[in-house]
């Protein structure tokens, strides 16, 4: 029973990180301060130089952010595609102690919930001062959810062929 609910209760906990988050104002969240006190991040200007691309219409490179802004860009990134990994997972967790579907069906309720859940998250942000709602961040929150989805397709059905 307690397990149930625990597992019912985890996608709500990551739902509640992901608002927590939006609800901040970008300086509020500004990690390029920190970075550069504790970090010599010259360091990582011959690995990062390389990399450019257009990101809402903007080039984004260290010529343009520098390397600490390249870097935070990054990171920033790479937040989103993990937070809805974890909603996508843990979506499927609880439907999967909670419901008696198949597979397919708990996987597509999954992804579903993760990608109605990153367009509300897009949405949120455009009422957070200083936030920009971008649909090419629900593109990324929805291919984190989209591998979370495969891994667990991957493990199921690795799990059955045994």
């Amino acid at each position: 029973m307690y397990k149930r609910i625990i597992y019912g209760l985890l996608p709500l906990g990551v739902m509640g990180l992901i608002f927590y988050f939006s609800s901040q104002p970008y300086q509020q969240q500004d990690l390029r301060p920190t970075m550069n006190l504790y970090l010599n991040l010259d360091l990582l200007k011959p690995v990062l130089s390389p990399i450019e691309f257009t990101y809402h219409g903007e080039t984004i490179n260290v010529a343009n952010r520098g390397v600490d802004g390249m870097l935070e860009f990054l990171i920033r990134k790479a937040a989103h595609l993990t937070v809805f990994f974890l909603l996508m997972v843990t979506t499927f967790l609880a439907l999967h102690h909670n419901t008696g579907w198949g597979l397919k069906g708990k996987l597509i309720t999954s992804y579903v919930i993760t990608v109605l859940y990153a367009c509300f998250d897009e949405f949120h942000q455009s009422l957070t001062p200083n936030r920009t709602p971008y649909a090419g961040d629900v593109v990324l929150d929805s291919a984190g959810g989209l591998v979370g989805g495969v891994l667990i397709f991957l493990f199921f059905t690795r799990r059955r062929r045994k």
